[in-house]
């Protein structure tokens, strides 16, 4: 019997909480690469746009030459956007013009709408009849979805988890958080493509 092999995903490194969405995926058993270069992008199957900075992670991506080849891999395969990554996937951002969205998934959003780094905080989401864990850390909060956007998870009415076609993007932290029910999320995703 032929088994497929598991999907590789690709988590974006030029800045943010990467190596955490890495230790998560292989807790999950799917295997994953840093990607800083667009010969990386070619390699995999999927990708991670982290948290982090937005502002910075625009400069870098601009600067190194990757921004144009993460916008194109990402309108046509599975992406996983969180906090930044969520930023940088979306139509439309308020707060900065130092952030270019990618335009991926059609939603606008608001840069540290949930507070400064003093206003992190942690909560339970509803999601499935379960409980999942949230991490918020200057978070940003999506403030208008368009009309092929599937909310997925709401916090005090907002979305907090969209997708729309191959991408997701949350404005919390799953990398974070013990559970692992956003990746497995992303990760059947990725299998049913």
């Amino acid at each position: 019997m032929n088994e497929k092999a598991p999907p590789l995903v690709g988590v974006l490194a030029v800045q943010g909480a990467f190596s955490k969405h890495c230790q998560k995926l292989k807790r999950l058993g799917i295997p994953s690469i840093a990607v800083r270069t667009s010969g990386a992008l070619r390699r995999i199957d999927a990708l991670i746009l982290p948290g982090g900075e937005s502002t910075t992670m625009t400069r870098l991506l601009r600067t190194s030459g990757l921004y144009n080849a993460v916008q194109q891999f990402a309108r046509s395969k599975p992406t996983l956007g969180t906090c930044a990554g969520c930023i940088l996937l979306s139509a439309a951002t308020t707060g900065t013009a130092d952030v270019e969205p990618m335009g991926i998934i059609d939603i606008t959003v608001q840069r540290n709408a949930y507070g400064s780094q003093l206003d992190s905080f942690i909560t339970e989401l509803d999601w499935n009849n379960r409980k999942t864990e949230a991490v918020f850390i200057r978070a940003p909060k999506i403030i208008d979805v368009g009309p092929d956007v599937a909310v997925l998870i709401r916090y005090n009415g907002d979305p907090v988890l969209v997708r729309q076609g191959p991408a997701i993007a949350c404005s919390f932290h799953p990398e974070l958080s013990p559970a692992a029910d956003i990746h497995e999320l992303f990760v059947n995703s990725i299998i049913k493509q």
